[in-house]
């Protein structure tokens, strides 16, 4: 008896972006299932940052389709995008750096679900309701990120590290769909890298979060992604488990200019 197709819940068809004729990325191609932690990996220019404005309709797409549960949401805007159930991360922090961790916390689950114009300016019931159930929310996910300390604290007065988990704690508290996290772990020492990189870990398993993560560290993407993908100049040259990248001739050659099967492997170790 043939299989079922597992369900897919984040679908690319043919995604090309260009700028001024510069393809950044070209027929690119993905079917991601609900609870999958997928690492998008490729040098420096491969078109991984371009690839996630394009999923998040930060960049207008050239050609091709984004599908979320088979709901064409090629053409929607980022704030559209973000309440069909993508939230993401960047690779410069982007908070409210004058407002309180909680204030943060609020605002974001705002934009993800925005409040009933009408109960919020005749302050019904519901509206107290669901201020109070989108507090508990935000102060669960700090708690989850070890946040719940910094709650009253002005962002700008964070360190960076836990800035960054900030970040992250904002895209999660409303519990996207999709999670697409770039470089979480820029910025932070080994350790500090290594650290987030667990807690993403334990969020995805506990909050049952499907995550797309790129990421330079070869350790991590060895030792915590289910699946990879490779970029190279806005092209897709490997789909598939982390070994298989490890012995992928195109993928050595194009992402470390190296031909040999187990200098990955020496690399993940290594970092």
């Amino acid at each position: 008896m043939a299989r079922a197709r597992p369900e897919v819940l984040l679908e690319a068809q043919n995604l090309s972006v260009a700028f001024r004729g510069i393809i950044a990325l070209q027929d690119y191609h993905l079917a991601l299932r609900p609870g999958e932690l997928l690492g998008i990996i490729g040098p420096n220019g491969a078109g991984k940052t371009t690839l996630f404005n394009a999923l998040t309709g930060v960049v207008p797409v050239s050609g091709g389709r984004v599908l979320l549960e088979g709901r064409d949401i090629t053409r929607l805007s980022p704030d559209a995008i973000r309440r069909a159930g993508i939230a993401r991360t960047f690779q410069n922090i982007r908070l409210f750096r004058r407002l309180s961790v909680m204030d943060n916390m609020r605002i974001s689950a705002q934009l993800e679900r925005p409040a009933d114009l009408l109960a919020t300016l005749a302050r019904l019931p519901r509206f107290a309701a669901a201020e109070r159930a989108r507090d508990t929310q935000a102060l669960e996910t700090l708690r989850l990120l070890g946040l719940e300390t910094y709650r009253d604290a002005p962002a700008d007065s964070l360190p960076y590290g836990v800035q960054r988990r900030l970040e992250i704690a904002m895209a999660v508290v409303a519990r996207p769909r999709v999670l697409l996290l770039d470089e979480p772990a820029a910025g932070l020492n080994p350790a500090e890298g290594e650290a987030l990189m667990r807690l993403i870990v334990r969020l995805h398993a506990g909050l049952k979060l499907t995550v797309m993560l790129i990421e330079h560290n070869m350790r991590v993407v060895m030792g915590v992604c289910q699946r990879i993908q490779v970029l190279h100049y806005g092209a897709l040259i490997a789909d598939g488990p982390p070994a298989e990248g490890q012995r992928h001739p195109r993928v050595l050659e194009a992402y470390l200019g190296v031909s040999d099967p187990g200098f990955l492997g020496q690399q993940a170790g290594a970092s």
